[in-house]
């Protein structure tokens, strides 16, 4: 595909993967544009993490074309270079530094110059001051900066992944199950959260919970067997033969 023929931010056109015969994608296209939010949902085996893991160079596919930006091809590159063009991903169980306080978690996962003698030299600006205090402030965790990580209850620890997500500056996020076990309120809770990241990351949310993704009122793409059965809002989806029969009616 040339450059820039295309408006999206992540595109993705004729993606198949197989594993030992079995399709985990099948001629998968899928675009989201620049600022958006989407809402992925599909039974297990859909193809949702498969997907992830092609966007984020963990898995090359059979084939077919992804693009961000409409202008890198990530199906060349490893993890690292994916991550670094601006794609941060969150897996359903939070990954974070436990004996480190919260503050410390999001100052380690700033993006900054890693070079050995910038890390030697390296002194807290008032900028990064400024930085941290905005993520704690966004993620509902000032009150707890001085805690350790491995104390905060699990809505909080999937709050502060997220965080340390934005300290990277990506301009997309993939957030795997990101309400999976958390309790009424801290859905409710995540459900604002990503609506404020959306205000300038584009986002795309692979989820289970209807009610919350109800509540997130973006556009939905349902995936089976490995591509995309539907796309709509909610109520449309929700009403479709198919996606009843595959997935909601189970």
């Amino acid at each position: 595909m040339p450059p820039r023929t295309t408006s999206a931010l992540l595109y993705l056109d004729g993606v198949s993967v197989s594993f030992d015969g079995f399709k985990a994608l099948n001629n998968l296209s899928l675009a989201v544009e620049p600022g958006e939010m989407r809402a992925v949902i599909g039974p297990n085996g859909a193809g949702k993490t498969t997907m992830m893991d092609v966007v984020t160079g963990k898995t090359r596919p059979d084939e077919g074309e992804v693009y961000l930006d409409g202008m890198y091809d990530l199906t060349g590159l490893d993890e690292t270079e994916i991550a670094i063009l601006g794609i941060g991903r969150k897996f359903q169980k939070p990954t974070v530094f436990e004996s480190h306080t919260v503050e410390d978690n999001l100052l380690l996962a700033l993006k900054s110059d890693r070079r050995v003698r910038k890390t030697l030299l390296w002194r807290e600006s008032v900028e990064v001051s400024a930085r941290i205090d905005r993520l704690l402030d966004l993620t509902r965790l000032s009150a707890v900066r001085d805690r350790l990580a491995g104390g905060l209850a699990h809505g909080q620890k999937q709050w502060l992944e997220i965080g340390m997500l934005l300290a990277q500056e990506p301009k997309l996020l993939l957030v795997d199950e990101p309400v999976a076990g958390m309790t009424d309120a801290e859905t409710r809770q995540t459900v604002e959260l990503l609506k404020e990241i959306n205000r300038d990351r584009t986002i795309v949310v692979v989820e289970h919970d209807m009610a919350f993704v109800r509540d997130l009122d973006v556009k939905v793409t349902v995936l089976h067997e490995g591509s995309v059965l539907a796309e709509g809002n909610i109520d449309q989806v929700s009403a479709n033969e198919r996606v009843i029969e595959v997935y909601l009616g189970r």
